[in-house]
């Protein structure tokens, strides 16, 4: 919420201003997207964490209970591999970073660097995940 208060105070004063005064701020765009990519990357493994994502079962719920448990345990690897990968190249991409901003300078390294932190961070859960439907798995 320290981020979307801001990016919408920020975005209502500059459509007041281009509607009263026929002027905008300067900036507005890039640091909306800023706090934007900011708000969704450090929330991607907390909506993993409450069972946030889309997920459609209408095939697998009509599967006994291990057969789910062995598709979500082989969803839950691919999405490891896949973020795994997708973290590694957010840190090699990252820390090769060097532009900036074209209005207000600001330096992007930061924000792309966010990329694997937030990796990281649903890494974890996705092993915390994995880790109980195994062990579901070896109850069943």
């Amino acid at each position: 919420m320290f981020l979307l208060i801001p990016m919408m105070l920020l975005t209502a004063a500059d459509v007041v201003c281009r509607a009263v005064w026929a002027r905008h701020i300067p900036g507005t765009v890039e640091l909306s997207s800023y706090m934007l990519a900011v708000f969704i990357l450090l929330g991607v493994a907390y909506t993993h964490q409450v069972k946030g994502h889309v997920r459609v079962s209408m095939l697998t719920s009509r599967l006994p209970e291990r057969a789910q448990l062995i598709l979500d345990v082989i969803a839950s690897l691919l999405s490891l591999f896949i973020i795994s990968i997708l973290t590694w190249q957010g840190w090699v991409v990252g820390i090769e970073e060097r532009t900036v901003s074209d209005m207000l300078r600001i330096p992007q390294w930061p924000f792309r660097l966010l990329v694997p932190v937030a990796g990281l961070f649903l890494c974890l859960e996705l092993l915390i995940d994995l880790a109980a439907l195994v062990e579901k798995l070896v109850r069943k």
